[in-house]
């Protein structure tokens, strides 16, 4: 199961919005066939692996990091393609949480006589599809917040000049995250003073796949000329504005304006992560401000941070991280916990789950 996880991993950046699966046929403790879920559309990591197996695969184990699929899709189901190669015995990480699926896929694979066992390195399957199984249980996708700051905790000098804070190793790091995102949300006040283009630039990309670019804007003030929008890839942007003439003057083949609601002068934050959900999103990374990250925070949206952390000091008038309002005693405090520390280059990356 190590092995099918090792290759699950190949799709990482490529198989939005399907899970990475990977999957080990073995054979009188041979391994006969390998293969993963390389992109959304094309043969699943079963059918790879059966295909490398052929006659070799009857009375085979297969080591599968996720439920295969019972149902017709853009491919067909995986348990037709295991039960008409005569595998004996599969082994999946976890269960499918695809309303689908749900273990539907391992019914039909006991009612074939076929031995079936689950469980095994589920901890480890989930983390790696975080975001699909978070998609799957709630309609929203995993929200991970990236930040960068310094030893003492700053953003941004008090003019607001940021670049940069870490160093080029963790700027690359930062783009093999993005890359791995189904979007990159920000709000508007950080295209207004940055100009983000928010897209993936790496020298060797595993996939062109650009993520969605997500701009929330309540009042619809995006600039007409803002990068981003003439860029490859899509852009969203969420308003609470119905002005025809601005959304008229956005209007671009590969950028969308939708309108939401508001909680005040702000879009509903609830309903933005629904809607991105109902969209097949399964992991947005928030690359924002210290406010909409701290609103975010606050209302409980945020599912993992991944915190730069540089070797230097930028003073009590530099701009902090997050912006949280109403925190006024110790009990208030909002738990993580803490799942990687290592340093990229000279700075230090933090991996931390939000308590919940």
């Amino acid at each position: 199961m190590a092995r099918a996880l090792e290759l699950a991993r190949r799709g990482l950046y490529s198989t939005d919005p399907n899970p990475r699966v990977g999957c080990v046929l073995v054979r009188d403790d041979t391994t006969v066939g390998e293969g993963w879920h390389e992109r959304a559309g094309e043969p699943h990591a079963e059918v790879h692996a059966l295909r490398q197996a052929g006659s070799t695969a009857r009375g085979a184990t297969a080591y599968v990091t996720l439920e295969p699929c019972c149902h017709h899709g853009r491919t067909p189901p995986c348990t037709e393609a295991l039960i008409g190669a005569g595998v004996a015995r599969v082994v999946v990480a976890t269960q499918d949480p695809d309303p689908r699926v749900a273990g539907q896929g391992l019914q039909a694979l006991h009612d074939a006589g076929i031995e079936v066992l689950d469980g095994v390195l589920a901890a480890q399957a989930n983390l790696l599809n975080c975001g699909f199984v978070k998609r799957m249980r709630s309609g929203v996708p995993w929200v991970r917040v990236k930040l960068a700051m310094s030893l003492d905790g700053r953003t941004a000098m008090a003019s607001g000049e940021s670049r940069w804070i870490t160093g080029a190793a963790a700027r690359a790091d930062v783009q093999r995250w993005r890359a791995r995102s189904s979007a990159i949300l920000t709000g508007v006040d950080t295209v207004l003073a940055d100009d983000p283009s928010l897209n993936v630039r790496l020298e060797n990309p595993a996939t062109p796949r650009q993520p969605l670019r997500v701009v929330l804007d309540s009042r619809l003030r995006m600039p007409p000329t803002a990068r981003m929008l003439d860029l490859p890839g899509r852009t969203l942007i969420l308003t609470g504005s119905g002005e025809v003439a601005r959304h008229s003057a956005l209007a671009r083949p590969a950028v969308v304006v939708r309108t939401l609601p508001l909680a005040g002068p702000h879009l509903e934050l609830v309903a933005v992560l629904r809607s991105l959900g109902e969209q097949g999103l399964n992991e947005v990374q928030v690359e924002a401000g210290p406010t909409l990250s701290g609103a975010l925070l606050q209302a409980g949206l945020v599912d993992e941070l991944v915190i730069y952390v540089a070797p230097h000091l930028m003073g009590d008038a530099a701009r902090g991280l997050f912006s949280l309002p109403g925190l006024d005693r110790m009990e208030q405090r909002i738990g993580l916990r803490i799942g990687d520390i290592r340093a990229v280059g000279d700075d230090w990356r933090v991996i931390a789950t939000v308590d919940g």
